[in-house]
Parts: C-alpha cells; structure tokens; sequence
C-alpha cells in the first residue's frame, strides 16, 4: 500500500522538540483537555481521551496533571480554554497550519501574527492554507508487539478503517480517516496491540521542495512557533528530503 513516507508525522521534528520536558507534558496535558473538551471525561466512551491517557502516561507526566487536565477540559473550574487554529505561509511558499488551545485568544493571535512577521512570511484567512491539508489519524506502532504477519494485521486494521500504512524503522504506522480515529483505536483494542502513539495530524497533499538554505530559514519560524506556550501542533507542507534530514540531525 502506498503510504505518506516522511508526512506521517510532519510536525515539525517533534521528537527534537519534545525533548524539552515540560514542553513534552505541557503537551500531553493540553491534548487531555482538547479531548475532553471534544468527547467528554468519560474514556470508556471516548477513545481520543483514552489515548491521550496513555501518552500522557508513557511520558510518565503525574497522574494528578492528568486528572486536573481532565478537570479543565470538562470546565469544572472555571478555566475555560478554546481551541483555535492559524494559517499561512512561511518563508519561500511553505503552506503553514497552526493548532493552538488557549485561554487568551488575544494573545495567542498577537504572538502567532509577530512569528510570521518577524520571519518573513504571511499570516492569512481561515482556508487559506487548510486546503492543502488533509486531517488524518496516525497510529505508530512497535512492530515488536504485532503478533500475527504484518500483511494479516493490515487486512485486520481494514475493518477499522485503516487507509494505508508503511513500514519505518520497527514501526508500523497506519493511516486512517479523521472520521475512523475512534474505530481504529478500537480495533486495536480487540487485536490487544498497543500502539506507541496515536495523534490526529494535517497531512499535505502537496509539498514545497526547497534548497537547504532555504529550509533553514523556514525551520527558523517553525521552531518560534512551536516555541509557544499556546501552541499545540505545527504542520507544514515542506519536503523532509534525506539532505534536510541529515543536515539537521547534525546540529
């Protein structure tokens, strides 16, 4: 099955980014809010808070941020957080897609606009950009835990709305509508194969080749961005080539 290579997870180097502890369970917990907020508190009925749960957990954030997260998301005390997104282009025609929760929406605009300023790109209209995007939701999982032939478990994920998946570094990452989320997550349940992660993502349609300099200077703006209290999720339609990849796992 074809699968989206280097797009499965295009927010924008994660792994480097989340290494910031804090920023890492500022994360987690804002995703336990996002999900309650869209679901409800109850993770039996709702599978995004149940993964978020378990992210949460793997990631080792306190079992008591976890439970006043799912008391924020729920309003129980009076924090009131709206979920909001941005778009635009970054340097060199890079198509930009912010997701922020906040509770200062003010704020979070004013610092959103100043980050496409400062580096030279453009903020724009809802739409502007999000058309070039389309929301899925990945699931990477260890192939270590996948008991049955790689081939047989994809026919299974197809009863769950399994899209496509590919094969990268010991993991199986499958690929699903944002509609099967729930229904995939749930069949991996039934199967009794946990995945690592399980995140809703914008995948690009299209991507922007750029020279390494050029990528550079993007990278500059996504890094501010995603530097942000208020921000939640970047994702971007630039092309990972192998070249930008290696040139940034020197620095």
């Amino acid at each position: 099955m074809a699968g989206h290579s280097k797009w499965a997870n295009i927010k924008h180097r994660k792994g480097a980014q989340d290494a910031k502890r804090g920023k890492l369970f500022s994360r987690l917990v804002k995703e336990v809010m996002v999900a309650v907020k869209e679901g409800g508190a109850d993770p039996d009925a709702n599978p995004r808070l149940r993964m978020a749960i378990k992210n949460a957990s793997k990631a080792s954030v306190p079992k008591d941020k976890v439970t006043n997260a799912i008391s924020k998301g729920s309003g129980e005390d009076g924090t009131s957080f709206d979920e909001v997104t941005y778009e635009g282009y970054a340097p060199h025609g890079v198509a930009v897609f912010v997701e922020c929760l906040t509770d200062n929406t003010n704020r979070t605009v004013a610092n959103v606009r100043m980050y496409f300023s400062k580096f030279n790109g453009s903020m724009g209209k809802n739409g502007s950009v999000s058309f070039m995007f389309e929301r899925k939701g990945i699931f990477r999982i260890a192939e270590e835990n996948i008991s049955m032939d790689l081939e047989e478990f994809a026919l299974e994920l197809m009863d769950g709305g399994l899209e496509e998946y590919e094969r990268e570094e010991g993991f199986f990452i499958a690929t699903c509508a944002f509609e099967d989320f729930g229904l995939l997550n749930s069949k991996l349940e039934e199967l009794e194969v946990e995945a690592e992660s399980s995140n809703i993502e914008m995948i690009p349609t299209t991507t922007k080749a750029l020279e390494l300099a050029q990528a550079r200077s993007v990278l500059k703006m996504l890094d501010k961005l995603e530097d942000d209290d208020d921000v939640q999720n970047v994702f971007h339609n630039m092309e990972m080539t192998d070249e930008i990849a290696a040139a940034l796992a020197e620095e």
